[in-house]
């Protein structure tokens, strides 16, 4: 890998983890573009979504503990490469939830975003 590569797997990493703390703890309880349905905040998306407050935990333990792990990996690479492949899974997940609520494409588009970024560091890293 070269320095540039290795540059834009570190500026993905940081992306993504600020992302994910933006979203599931200073917005949770939020209204955004992208909340799926009509919900305004985490727990009524995650109810739009038909899932419930038990999977959000779930969800959001997972999300927040591969974002801490992205930051981690900038000291330890190790951990890089699960935790990006980890936060792919759960993209994919929130996409497959959007498309099945009949969201307009664009609320899915975080998602969409932090998959590629994921991607990006699972194959560069």
């Amino acid at each position: 890998m070269d320095w540039n590569s290795e540059t834009l797997v570190v500026i993905f990493q940081v992306i993504v983890a600020l992302g994910i703390v933006n979203v599931w703890i200073l917005r949770f309880n939020k209204s955004t573009t992208y909340r799926g349905g009509s919900a305004e905040s985490m727990k009524e998306e995650f109810e739009a979504y038909g899932l419930s407050e038990t999977i959000m935990k779930l969800v959001g333990f997972f999300k927040l503990s591969f974002a801490a792990l992205l930051i981690v990996g900038i000291w330890y690479p190790i951990v890089v490469v699960p935790a990006a492949a980890g936060m792919s899974l759960l993209m994919i997940g929130a996409l497959l939830m959007h498309v099945k609520i009949g969201d307009e494409p664009i609320k899915s588009l975080p998602a969409l975003l932090m998959l590629v970024m994921c991607g990006f560091i699972v194959f560069m890293a």
